[in-house]
């Protein structure tokens, strides 16, 4: 039986690092996985949603991987999302992020066309041959997928001996109580409900809004952990009131997200990609009152 005891913890979903032009830049990524380590979070979860990653060519994605495990690679476990939407530029990615020495892959189902679940199993059972030698975790987005996993699904998936797990993105806790019965190891997508996630059994967290507020997500955590579901309940409300000031700028909350890493001193990893809205003036004071708010938030919690 496998040692899964790796994938538990607080995992940043990555975020796509630009340079003043907009192109991927590796020395950014770089600064920003060594800032994560240094926080103390478990791993990584490089080239998902919060990677803008369908806004990215096969080889930028590659770059932004190399960069974060030149930096950190053997120091934090490092989950690499592959999926494209086709099946070839998904091996692609499959069989570099084994070359480099991952810890697992992840993909989302294929987007847009709405495909039998035998088709699905197809496209995620192709890309795990790819790297063969690979971990796979299933990532369940339903609500931008336009699929979404069942048992039956899982199940079917189950045959491959690499699937591990699921990362869960689906507004419904029901969901990670369903996958677990089927006997694998559920990690929480929405970052709302991480406490709900671990109390039903998640073993750990990937989030979007992690990387602005490390600290406390690995406080939630340790309280759930230690059955103070009372207290990390009350942090979770707290997390979710940062989260919705993150959201409520004209940008993208990405691009919100990225000044208010540079507020705190963090590194400096750009913009976000177009079409998604990029930082504009009124939106620096939004990023200044969130900064502000997870610093108090962090001097009462940890």
């Amino acid at each position: 039986m496998k040692d899964l005891s790796r994938y538990r913890g607080i995992f940043p979903a990555f975020y796509a690092c630009y340079d003043d032009a907009g192109a991927v830049s590796p020395a950014r990524a770089r600064a920003l996985a060594r800032y994560l380590l240094d926080a103390g979070v478990k791993g990584l979860y490089v080239g998902g949603s919060s990677g803008e990653c369908i806004y990215q060519s096969v080889d930028e994605r590659k770059a932004t991987l190399q960069a974060v495990m030149d930096e950190v690679g053997g120091k934090l476990t490092i989950i690499a999302h592959v999926a494209c939407n086709n099946t070839a530029d998904s091996q692609t990615l499959a069989a570099h992020a084994q070359s480099l020495g991952v810890d697992a892959i992840a993909a989302i189902p294929p987007i847009y066309f709405k495909l039998p679940e035998h088709a699905i199993a197809k496209y995620w059972n192709d890309i795990s041959a790819a790297a063969p030698d690979t971990d796979f975790i299933i990532y369940n987005i339903p609500q931008l997928a336009g699929v979404a996993l069942t048992p039956a699904l899982l199940r079917e998936m189950k045959k491959n001996p690499r699937i591990i797990g699921v990362k869960n993105s689906s507004m419904s806790t029901y969901d990670i109580s369903l996958f677990i019965k089927e006997g694998v190891m559920v990690m929480n997508g929405p970052d709302e409900q991480l406490a709900a996630g671990l109390l039903t059994g998640a073993t750990g967290g990937i989030g979007g809004t992690y990387g602005a507020m490390p600290k406390l997500y690995i406080k939630l955590m340790e309280l759930a952990l230690a059955g103070q579901a009372d207290e990390a309940c009350a942090l979770q409300a707290e997390l979710c009131r940062i989260i919705e000031q993150l959201c409520s700028g004209r940008c993208n909350m990405y691009a919100m997200i990225k000044e208010v890493l540079r507020r705190q001193g963090g590194p400096d990893i750009g913009d976000a990609r177009a079409p998604l809205t990029g930082m504009t003036e009124p939106d620096k004071a939004v990023a200044a009152g969130c900064a502000e708010r997870i610093a108090l938030a962090e001097a009462k919690y940890c």
